[in-house]
């Protein structure tokens, strides 16, 4: 999936839609695997969007700087007929006697139902179709964190892959860089969670995670103190509100799914996030969750309110929370 980059790719190529970076990712890799052939080789970009057919012609014929080309044309669900017959053409042509071939061409397809027909047409003239997963479930995300170590021939905890998609998983980008990173600069094999919390010290989400798990842990000086600490380093109260609410909703689902009240598909939570909540539920009741959640609700408008005293509604919040919900606040 995301980290298995291609070896070789052939003279037409089609990516098509998933995640825009994995997408982008994968045109490089193609683009590149395509230079090592010819390293002179020119390399033409165009938008299906604005390009003709003739621009097309006109990129992947032989030119005074170069024999032969790399054409990269995005966004081809924009192509219009004359040009996307042409592609098809020269697709087929391609196909049939490659040697002949004075192009490589890598067409990038941003991926729903337009462009369906262009596709369609390619591939059957073809055109090597490569689809990029889109990463939107949270086991796909973990599954590209492991992908990325294990690309590097290396390993990382469950918990420490578990944190960086937490926090970096609408990234893919940012995700794929910091592993990258990590294996870099440590020799620890697996990478575990310590390390990952300490490249990403001083974000937000990761700072509202480890003061709830204080908080949940019981350990409330703990949880508060470094609450204070982030406050003081200029973390915005109302993030380590958002980290303690999300942990409460996690509890929440997996003590629904405990008592059969929902399925673990109607959790959508990841299972080994929803395991490891369930380890932590002994001790909660349903009363108890309830007062930390509205309590929490009480923090988060206390911070959005001017008047209101943040600090003092987190601290609050954190003491209820490491008691299961079991004090008077």
């Amino acid at each position: 999936m995301a980290g298995k980059r291609t070896k070789q790719c052939t003279r037409f190529v089609l990516v098509i839609g998933g995640d825009e970076f994995l997408n982008e990712q994968q045109v490089r890799d193609c683009r590149d695997e395509a230079a090592k052939n010819d390293p002179e080789t020119e390399i033409i970009e165009l938008d299906a969007g604005e390009a003709s057919q003739y621009d097309f012609d006109e990129a992947v014929s032989p030119s005074l700087l170069s024999a032969s080309s790399i054409v990269i044309i995005r966004h081809i669900q924009n192509a219009d007929d004359a040009l996307a017959d042409t592609m098809v053409s020269y697709c087929s042509s391609v196909s049939k006697d490659p040697m002949a071939a004075t192009g490589t061409v890598i067409a990038q397809h941003d991926g729903g139902q337009k462009g369906k027909r262009i596709i369609d047409r390619l591939a059957k003239a073809g055109a090597e179709k490569k689809a990029i997963p889109d990463l939107k479930r949270a086991d796909a995300k973990l599954n590209f964190v492991i992908q990325c170590f294990e690309l590097r021939k290396r390993r990382v905890d469950p918990a420490a892959a578990q944190q960086l998609v937490a926090v970096l998983g609408e990234k893919t980008g940012e995700l794929a860089a910091m592993c990258e990173q990590l294996c870099f600069d440590f020799d620890d094999d697996p990478i575990g969670l310590d390390l990952v919390n300490q490249y990403l010290t001083g974000n937000a989400e990761v700072t509202g995670f480890a003061v709830a798990d204080a908080a949940l842990a019981g350990n409330d000086a703990k949880a508060i103190i470094d609450m204070r600490a982030a406050v003081a380093q200029g973390t915005d109260p109302i993030a380590l509100v958002g980290a303690l609410a999300m942990k409460l909703r996690t509890l929440a689902k997996a003590s629904a799914v405990r008592s059969g009240s929902i399925s673990q598909a109607e959790a959508k939570t990841n299972p080994w996030v929803l395991r490891n909540a369930t380890r932590q539920l002994s001790g909660w009741t349903s009363d108890g969750l309830s007062k930390c959640i509205q309590t929490l609700a009480w923090a988060d408008e206390q911070n959005k309110t001017n008047g209101g005293d943040p600090m003092y509604a987190l601290e609050r919040s954190i003491e209820l929370i490491s008691h299961k919900g079991r004090m008077s606040v």
